[in-house]
């Protein structure tokens, strides 16, 4: 089961520079993260998304390389395998970009953005979306941010919630 975790940062790019440094822990094999979302509010109150993975570039690939590969096949009925591949290529990649589109995958689009709401201008958020991570190893990069962040959501149990807090150095709630 995934954790999500939602730390809010007071700069716009303290969040964009969190997800760097989750990414280096990824190659380091200590987080495996299976969604991230970069949620900067900037100071005319407009709020921008950063998605980790796009799935309009993701399903216009997939797209245009099953579509090339239908078309051509189809062309080899019709004696014209090229002009199958480039309308196949075409239609696929346009098809695969729209589904891209209008898919979610991961952290809910709508929890992102309801909860992009509340942060003030000249601020960012990071919605990290954990399978499984190294603890000890995560918070004491987390321990870096003391003063800098602040736990804004998460679906940790109420102890590994406390430690997160400690290692960020908010007030505990008792």
């Amino acid at each position: 089961m995934s954790t999500l975790v939602v730390v809010g940062f007071d700069s716009l790019d303290g969040a964009t520079t969190e997800l760097a440094s989750c990414r280096e822990l990824q190659k380091e094999y200590l987080l495996d993260l299976e969604d991230a979302v970069v949620v900067r509010r900037t100071q005319d109150g407009k709020i921008h998304l950063d998605q980790s993975v796009n799935l309009e570039k993701v399903g216009a690939t997939w797209g245009l390389l099953s579509g090339g590969f239908w078309g051509a096949l189809v062309g080899l009925i019709f004696l014209n395998p090229l002009a199958g591949f480039v309308v196949g290529s075409v239609a696929g990649a346009a098809a695969g970009a729209l589904d891209g589109k209008f898919s979610d995958y991961g952290i809910d689009d709508n929890f992102i953005n309801q909860l992009g709401d509340t942060l003030t201008p000249n601020t960012s958020a990071l919605f990290v979306l954990v399978r499984k991570a190294e603890p000890e190893k995560v918070m004491a990069q987390l321990a870096t941010l003391k003063g800098h962040a602040r736990i804004i959501q998460t679906s940790l149990s109420p102890e590994a919630e406390q430690k997160l807090r400690v290692a960020l150095g908010q007030a505990v709630h008792a």
